[in-house]
Formats: structure tokens, sequence, C-alpha cells
């Protein structure tokens, strides 16, 4: 019987004891309530701790930083464009007891983050155009190849803020309805995870981007074929040069040679009154071939030149002069 007491007492010690004892961790913070209500300030001491039992209850909240990631959400740009926004965030409890009775556990200051970051990023990205939202501040690099499409489509227009001065608003106005509202919680950080424009106008957007390349393209075939033509006008002028100049050099090389013929035929039908009859004779030849054919009709008169060889045919054979010695 003894030993019976003794465990329930035993047993009864570690209910209160169990009750009466409780752990904070590094990461935590606790607000002790009772009946409900929290009683004294929020516990951020890590180690072990003691409350009334039975009637005080242990709340347990994060001291680390949580992250917020909202959802994508359809909105309009200053120059009316619609686009799905994609953000996210940092952010902890500053203040555990106005979070435990303002907003009492981790899913519903979630949800209030969307309700404040949603309505925020809207009224940011509504008063911005959408260059505002998609570049930051840092200049943009360009490649030769890039001028030259941005020659034929335009030059993108300057910003004025940029992404990151666009966060930075996002944040300041959220952190100031947040601490209006004094619900416990300090947003950190926000960013801009993705934006992308509605689905309904993406074909549209990429139809504008393929006539743009196309017309790029269409650019780069007609400077090509310009540049072509002229080539082949170039290749034109300077094969008529180097014929024109061949044929000039040509014929003055036949003149020239023709000439020096005539020169030394002179010189050897010259040497004698014998030489000169024979080329006189072997030129009439000549001529006889030039003009005559079998069908050929020709008249003559008996004193012509041309027919005084014919006149002395005697046998079928032309009496040659012998020269004298």
């Amino acid at each position: 019987m003894k030993s019976i007491l003794a465990a329930i007492a035993i047993f009864a010690v570690l209910i209160v004891l169990k009750g009466t004892l409780y752990t904070v961790g590094e990461q935590e913070q606790v607000i002790i309530t009772r009946f409900g209500q929290p009683v004294g300030q929020p516990v951020t001491d890590a180690g072990l701790h003691f409350k009334t039992p039975f009637i005080e209850d242990v709340n347990t909240f994060e001291k680390r930083i949580v992250q917020w990631d909202g959802l994508s959400s359809e909105m309009t740009t200053k120059d009316k464009l619609f686009i799905v926004v994609d953000s996210f965030g940092r952010w902890r409890v500053n203040n555990a007891l106005a979070y435990f009775q303002k907003l009492r556990d981790e899913r519903t200051a979630q949800s209030r983050l969307d309700t404040i970051l949603g309505s925020e990023v809207r009224n940011i990205v509504a008063k911005h155009n959408l260059i505002e939202v998609v570049r930051t501040n840092r200049a943009r690099k360009s490649t030769q190849d890039d001028s030259i499409v941005t020659a034929k489509i335009g030059d993108l227009p300057p910003i004025q803020f940029g992404r990151e001065v666009l966060e930075q608003e996002i944040l300041k106005a959220a952190q100031k309805a947040l601490a209006e509202q004094e619900i416990g919680i300090e947003l950190l950080d926000f960013r801009f995870k993705r934006i992308n424009y509605k689905s309904t106008v993406l074909e549209k957007i990429y139809a504008r981007m393929m006539s743009e390349r196309d017309q790029i393209a269409s650019r780069f075939l007609s400077e090509g074929a310009g540049k072509a033509a002229e080539k082949n006008g170039e290749r034109e002028r300077e094969l008529r040069r180097i014929e024109s100049d061949a044929y000039k050099r040509v014929q003055e090389i036949q003149g020239k040679a023709d000439a020096e013929a005539t020169q030394i035929y002179a010189q050897a039908y010259n040497t004698s009154p014998v030489a000169a009859d024979f080329y006189q004779f072997v030129k009439t030849l000549e001529t006889y071939k030039a003009t005559l054919g079998r069908d050929t009709t020709l008249i003559l008169t008996t004193d012509s030149d041309l027919f005084k060889y014919v006149k002395k045919i005697d046998g079928g054979a032309t009496k040659a002069p012998v020269a004298k010695p």
C-alpha cells in the first residue's frame, strides 16, 4: 500500500513539475497566457523557465527571420500593360505581445502580409512604366550586334528609377503600413521574383518580337544584296577594263607586227625590179584568191590591172620573168 501511495505521489509531482517548467529555445520567444490572456512580458531568454501550472499556457513564436512568398497576381503598369508579378520578402516578429494579441499565429501573419504587400505592389507598379519594373538602375551593356539591332527597332528608353528603387518604395510603404497597424511584425526585405506578361497577350508579344526580328533580317538581306550587286558591278567593270587593255595590247602588237612585216616585205621585194615584179604578182594572186570563188562572176575590161596577169597565161602557165644576170 505504501508503495502504491509513493508511486502516486511521484506521479503527481511529475505532473506538477511538467506543468511548472518549460524551456525556451535559442530560436524561440514565448508568451505566457492565463486563461487565454497574456501575462507579463515576452520571454526571449533561452533556457529553463517556470510558470503557474494548470492555469497558464506557453505560446511559442519564431524569433528567426521568416520567409514570405507571395502569390502571383495580375496587375497593370502605367503604360497599360498587363503583367503577372511574383514576389517574396523576409520578416520577423519584433513584438511578440502585439503579434499574439493581433494575429495569434504565423498563418494569420502571412495572410496579413499578403494583403498589405499585394496592395503596395499594385500601387507602386501602377505608377511606373513596365521598363522601370523589369530593368535595374545599372547601365545596359551592349555589343556591336545589339547596336545594329537597336538601330533598327529603336533604343531602349532610359529609366528614371529602376526595379531596385521600386522594390525599396514597396518595402518602405509596407513597413509604414505594418507600423500603423501595430501587429508586431517587422518587414526586413522585399524583392521581385518573377515578372512576365499576362498569358493572354504573350502570343501577341512573341508575334511582335518575331516581326521585329524579321525586319532586322530583311534589312541585313537587303544590305547584303546591295553589297553583292556593288561587288558584281566592280567585278564587271574590272573585267571589261582588263579585256579592253588586253585587246588594245593585242592590236598594238598586231599593228607593230604588220608594220614590221610590211617593212620586211618592202625591203625584200625592192632589192631588184624582178623582185618587185614578183611581189606584185604574188599580191595579185592573193587578191584573186580573196575575191574570186567558184560561184563568182567578175567582169573586167581588157586593160584592167587586175586582169593583166590573166592575159599573159600561155598554155596553162604564166611565163615568169627571168632575171638577167
